[in-house]
């Protein structure tokens, strides 16, 4: 993907600052700041397709992150504006996988990406379960608009 695509792929799901405490050492943005900003997206993301945290919580449900890759691709420094855009790719009976594209604004380049699988768990006995059949629908309706390639089943 190009950043001129990232710029408009997916659904924006994260936007913010990048602050100073958020630096390292070496003055840019540590790599557990890339990832909460992440996690953020992530959260937005679910909240979007239907499992809100009311959902969550009244059905005893739970998602967990099983598999993360993270690539950075650009430093990002105190005062860059950035946005996260997301796509689901990949929609299984328990299990999805969403990749993130976090974009430098100023300049609209991707600064780093993010692949993530996660599973749809069941609360009180800590075992991956199906997801309800609302739930899995609006997954594949967002994965086909999301212009998966090729639209997967994991």
């Amino acid at each position: 993907m190009t950043d001129a695509d990232a710029t408009t792929a997916g659904t924006l799901t994260y936007r913010g600052t990048v602050y100073p405490w958020e630096l390292d050492h070496m003055g840019h943005m540590n790599a557990r700041h890339y990832v909460g900003k992440f996690d953020n997206a992530t959260w937005a993301l679910f909240a979007e397709l239907g499992m809100t945290r009311a959902y969550l919580q009244d059905n005893r449900r739970g998602m967990a992150a099983v598999e993360m890759v993270v690539r950075y691709l650009r430093e990002l420094n105190a005062g860059d504006l950035v946005h996260t855009r997301t796509r689901l790719v990949g929609v299984g009976d328990r299990k999805i996988v969403f990749e993130h594209d976090m974009i430098e604004e100023e300049i609209g380049a991707v600064a780093a990406t993010c692949r993530v699988t996660g599973v749809h768990i069941d609360t009180d006995r800590r075992r991956s379960v199906r997801f309800d059949d609302a739930i899995r629908a609006h997954l594949l309706k967002r994965r086909d608009s999301d212009g998966a390639a090729a639209p997967a089943t994991v």
